[in-house]
């Protein structure tokens, strides 16, 4: 039996869908709201790898940085044009390969990646190139799907199926990933964990229900009291330290340490 990978055109046919932008889900502002908590954004020089709609640029661009957002598919590419130019803002678009990034060494203040990383077989050269192209004290956010949750053992059962979106992808603990990043020549320094709202089965179900044209709502709220309550809680869970180990998402900041130490 072949081994399932991530390919470019499970991308390109994810992106090639004719949907507005604002149709496709983004991440609730989590990875500008994390960069902004701990980095001076202004002035900034950042690259965002595997960008697709390259929102996230677009909202540091707003916030004073400069941008670039690299992504392999030109389907990607063209959504992330849009979304820069609905928002008034410049971003440097580069079709490229993450694994030889077309950029010297030692140049971004910040490499940031969300829902990259894990489509990876082997993610220690993907690593290697986000530690080459940073400049040192500078700084690689890397965002990707948390392993103990009960969603990881739904997104297997769809692989095995052959219903996953993107082909294959595989998750990390907060341990391995940083272990990942420390073997990348980079030092952990910040973590954080992150629910989705709504959740990926509301996702995945509204994703399956559109192509015979049911059309659920994007965002949904079926008991007001409910859904705040459910909001509270979880927002206090991704504050504490047990956000990390029970979130969908994971995220770890990582610094390129200076030359002369």
């Amino acid at each position: 039996m072949a081994v399932k990978i991530s390919e470019k055109k499970h991308w390109d046919d994810f992106w090639r869908r004719d949907r507005d932008i604002d149709e496709i889900y983004d991440n609730d502002g989590r990875i500008t709201e994390e960069i902004g908590k701990r980095l001076e954004i202004k002035g900034m020089l950042c690259l965002e790898v595997g960008a697709a709609t390259a929102r996230d640029s677009v909202t540091l661009a707003r916030s004073g940085a400069s941008a670039v957002a690299l992504d392999y598919s030109m389907e990607a590419l063209a959504l992330a044009e849009r979304a820069a130019e609905r928002a008034g803002v410049q971003l440097m678009l580069v079709c490229g390969d993450a694994l030889n990034l077309p950029f010297r060494d030692d140049v971004f203040d910040l490499v940031f990646h969300q829902g990259v990383l894990e489509h990876f077989r082997d993610p220690v050269p993907f690593l290697a190139e986000n530690s080459r192209v940073v400049r040192p004290g500078g700084v690689v956010l890397t965002d990707v799907p948390q392993t103990f949750h009960i969603y990881t053992v739904m997104k297997k059962l769809l692989i095995a199926a052959g219903a996953w979106f993107a082909g294959w992808e595989t998750q990390f603990t907060r341990a391995a990933l940083c272990s990942l990043l420390r073997g990348s020549g980079l030092e952990p320094f910040g973590v954080y964990g992150r629910f989705f709202s709504p959740s990926l089965a509301y996702r995945i179900l509204r994703e399956i229900l559109a192509k015979p044209g049911i059309n659920l709502p994007m965002r949904p709220v079926l008991v007001p009291p409910i859904h705040r309550l459910r909001e509270t809680i979880r927002k206090h869970i991704e504050k504490s330290s047990m956000g990390p180990a029970l979130g969908y998402v994971l995220g770890v900041f990582a610094r390129k340490p200076e030359k002369n130490r």
